[in-house]
């Protein structure tokens, strides 16, 4: 019970100063993951209990995320000005899977190429949660920060499809049954876009003709909302599909009928969705840290920080070659990638799923990777903005500094 009284306590006060701290290198996901690992180290947080409660949570947080981050974005807009997410989701994040794979070849040789794959796939989503203090401010010019934006709203769900794929192999690889698992998996992939879609477009046309009938409003919307979140990843569930990739494709399909008519989606995240994201971090950091610390050895700690250092930095910059980006602004990008829930998250979804050889050090790996990318990213957050956008404005007419007209996705703007 003290352990809980002290997590509400510590949310009160973090809430009081969340605004001022945004210009600082202490961030939420710095705090909460910290806050719990003291506290499940203390005794007061039971690391089994939190266990219990991270799955539901994560699942819960991961889904409503994944559809909501779908659903703010703008497909017409996006195939409009916006060169440097798209290159950034299309090549750079499988060249950071296809770069990843290649080094963990070389520390992890006793692995398969199937796990190395997976646990590279693992890693290359980034989360804007733990980049916010980039995204949001307003000494970096709107084009970076928009491409920033829409690139970690959509490469997670992207990345999924790519996950469950090598998780088949995987699990092909060390059981008997292999042919039973590529079914599976195939499964998971076609028929969750295709639950997603349907209920996800006829959700959006039912929203739209409640609201030309008046026979709802603004508060019930969010809620139809999040119950079509639910909704997409339970019926792809029971009928074989994976309901993550489903509640993805739903919130691209309602937000394409619905073309920011709903205005819920574009608010919960900025809001309500702190405290989902925060209560993540915080059971993240009690349940599985500790444990993740424990077990890391260098070959995961080399894998991380060149993931971080290197792979998705290479990965980037060869996705935006021939475009007009600066050499700054591929270096600034390539930084920017930060692994945050969805990496954790997906490592969960998948441990079960593969021999408990590889899963458990997969599980270890992608906790260890998110909290030494939250100190790091959270420490250089905002002084790298700074920096970039001194170097911007020093540019002058550029590519970066160009006027924004049409944005695929809303880009929150901090005001000090």
């Amino acid at each position: 019970m003290m352990g809980f009284l002290i997590v509400c306590m510590v949310t009160v006060a973090y809430a009081m100063i969340a605004q001022r701290l945004t210009t600082s290198v202490l961030t939420a996901p710095m705090v909460f993951i910290f806050v719990g690992v003291i506290l499940s180290m203390t005794g007061l947080l039971s690391e089994h209990d939190m266990e219990v409660l991270l799955h539901p949570v994560a699942e819960i947080a991961l889904v409503i995320l994944l559809f909501l981050d779908a659903a703010q974005t703008d497909l017409a807009a996006l195939r409009k000005r916006h060169v440097w997410p798209v290159r950034m989701l299309l090549i750079g994040l499988p060249a950071s899977i296809a770069i990843g794979s290649l080094v963990g070849a070389v520390l992890l040789p006793a692995w398969p190429f199937a796990a190395i794959a997976l646990i590279s796939a693992i890693l290359a989503p980034t989360d804007a949660a733990l980049g916010q203090a980039v995204v949001t401010n307003p000494n970096v010019p709107m084009r970076p920060r928009r491409a920033l934006t829409v690139e970690s709203g959509l490469n997670d769900g992207l990345a999924l499809p790519l996950i469950l794929f090598f998780a088949s192999l995987t699990a092909a690889e060390s059981t008997a049954d292999g042919g039973e698992w590529l079914v599976f998996g195939a499964k998971q992939i076609l028929l969750g876009p295709l639950v997603g879609a349907l209920l996800g477009g006829v959700g959006g046309w039912i929203l739209l003709r409640a609201k030309a009938h008046g026979t709802t409003s603004e508060i019930y919307e969010g809620v139809g909302a999040l119950a079509l979140a639910g909704a997409a990843y339970l019926a792809a569930v029971q009928v074989g599909g994976n309901g993550f990739i489903s509640a993805f494709v739903a919130g691209l399909a309602f937000g394409s009928v619905v073309k920011g008519a709903c205005k819920f989606v574009f608010e919960f995240t900025e809001s309500e969705g702190q405290l989902l994201t925060w209560a993540a971090f915080l059971l993240l950091g009690a349940a599985l840290v500790p444990e993740a610390i424990a077990h890391l050895t260098w070959q995961m700690l080399a894998l991380i920080l060149l993931s971080l250092f290197v792979v998705r930095p290479l990965a980037i910059w060869l996705s935006l070659l021939g475009t007009d980006a600066a050499p700054i602004t591929r270096l600034f990008f390539g930084w920017f990638g930060p692994r945050g829930l969805a990496t954790a998250l997906f490592a969960l979804l998948v441990v079960e799923q593969i021999s408990h050889e590889f899963g458990a050090q997969m599980l270890h790996i992608a906790v260890n990777a998110v909290w030494i990318s939250a100190l790091l990213h959270g420490i250089s957050a905002a002084p790298a903005a700074k920096w970039y956008g001194s170097k911007t404005a020093d540019m002058g007419d550029c590519a970066e500094t160009q006027k924004v007209d049409v944005t695929a996705k809303p880009v929150i703007t901090r005001h000090d």
